[in-house]
């Protein structure tokens, strides 16, 4: 049987481990080259949207942030379609003026991921992915624009968006 096809797909990090509002989900589990995914994937759709959620850490939240195969995650997301990806992380924040419960669109961020591969080439595949912007900006866009303007704050636009999930 092949799998469901979804058009985006959404990440939970800790404490998300489930999408409130996903209709006619089917559990699809799934196994790449670069072995399994961190959980099944939850195929369904969000208003007229075909959606996959996966849990990062698994339902049980049984990975480390160093033992999420993020490869397998990307790879299986491919496999099903998914062109977008959304991934919703309670890292926090060193600023005041951003506080729990609010929400950031990021537009850059600085990687100090360590101690795990970080491509999926290697092994005779020789490729190089430019990082200079690594957020789409189209994705960054659709997210700001569909946040209720009474929330939204940033110099850029494309940066903060203030208490939308609130």
């Amino acid at each position: 049987m092949s799998a469901p096809h979804a058009a985006i797909g959404l990440i939970g990090g800790s404490g998300l481990y489930a999408l409130s509002g996903l209709s006619g989900a089917r559990e699809v589990r799934m196994s790449t080259p670069f072995g399994d995914p961190s959980d099944s994937f939850f195929v369904g759709t969000v208003g007229d949207k075909s959606v996959a959620f996966l849990a990062r850490h698994g339902r049980d939240h049984r990975l480390l942030p160093g033992e999420i195969n993020y490869r397998a995650n990307i790879y299986a997301m491919k496999v099903l379609g998914i062109e977008r990806i959304l991934s919703a992380s309670a890292v926090g924040s060193m600023k005041e003026a951003i506080r729990p419960r609010d929400v950031v669109v990021p537009d850059q961020f600085i990687d100090r991921t360590r101690r795990r591969l970080a491509t999926f080439f290697g092994e005779g595949i020789a490729a190089h992915v430019a990082f200079a912007d690594p957020i789409c900006p189209e994705t960054r866009r659709v997210l700001f624009d569909a946040a209720d303007p009474r929330f939204r704050r940033a110099p850029n636009p494309t940066c903060t968006v203030r208490g939308a999930w609130t």
